[in-house]
């Protein structure tokens, strides 16, 4: 068996989840009067104390950088993805276009498209937070799903869910979010690329607005964030991104600061003359 502290086995939010029914009964205990303190403490704000204020937990909550896939892991994904059903290709070219959840991609709506303007509408009751939003999608993602609308119709030509099933079984059914969770595993295995994901592309593509110099508010605005806070947990700049950043940054500098020499020499020179 592994001790909490054994630093293997484990992940660190499933230690967090089974210190809560244990928190709860300490709970319970003092309660009813059979113990004074409750050993398995919660994180909890206290105003003065160190590190921001919080107090820390049992266990230190770990927050780790969402993985997104290397440019030559993301070829392997789109050349696997090539040979796939149309339906499968261009649910993987919005997914990265809008930046769309699991959830969000497989509830889309035929009137939820609107191919004159290249957006499409994500409806509140199938988001996270119960926030709807319209985005753009690409001229080349609109060249597949114009493909799909027409395959789509020789499947049903009632309006209703966008992604339909073709299988004999659920035949002109809705795409349930397990079977396009299993499209995506098995495209990230016949890739080699087993750490993609459905949520990946949502990733990657905050990730590369972020790289074009989006600002974090129109980001989270995008991704339909009520929060930023939210937003720079999705952003995955590698340390070439911030090198970069920090390159362009002084060089700005370096050149304004020429220039304010430039000008105090040239006031001394007329004091001086």
């Amino acid at each position: 068996m592994l001790s909490i502290d054994s630093g293997s086995g484990l992940a660190n939010a499933t230690i967090q989840q089974r210190l809560v029914p244990v928190r709860l009964f300490y709970d319970f205990l003092m309660e009813e009067g059979l113990r004074e303190s409750n050993p398995v403490g919660r994180g909890r704000y206290t105003p003065g104390r160190r590190v921001g204020g919080r107090q820390r937990g049992l266990v230190p909550r770990l927050t780790k950088l969402p993985w997104i896939p290397s440019e030559e892991q993301w070829l392997r994904i789109l050349e696997v993805a090539r040979r796939e059903p149309v339906r499968n290709h261009v649910m993987l070219a919005l997914a990265y276009d809008a930046a769309l959840r699991r959830e969000e991609l497989c509830s889309l709506r035929t009137d939820d498209i609107d191919p004159a303007h290249r957006t499409l509408r994500v409806r509140a009751e199938t988001t996270k937070n119960r926030l709807e939003r319209v985005v753009p999608y690409s001229a080349s993602t609109g060249v597949l799903l114009s493909g799909y609308l027409a395959h789509r119709s020789g499947i049903s030509r009632a309006r209703g869910p966008l992604f339909l099933s073709e299988s004999r079984r659920n035949h002109a059914q809705p795409l349930s979010l397990w079977t396009w969770s299993k499209v995506v595993r098995r495209i990230a295995l016949e890739a080699g690329v087993e750490r993609f994901s459905t949520h990946t592309t949502r990733h990657l593509c905050l990730t590369d607005l972020a790289r074009m110099g989006w600002e974090v508010h129109a980001i989270a605005t995008f991704a339909g964030h009520r929060h930023t806070d939210s937003t720079l947990q999705y952003i995955h700049l590698s340390g070439r991104d911030l090198a970069d950043k920090l390159s362009r940054g002084m060089e700005h500098i370096h050149a304004w600061r020429i220039q304010t020499l430039a000008t105090a020499n040239t006031t001394l020179s007329g004091t001086g003359s």
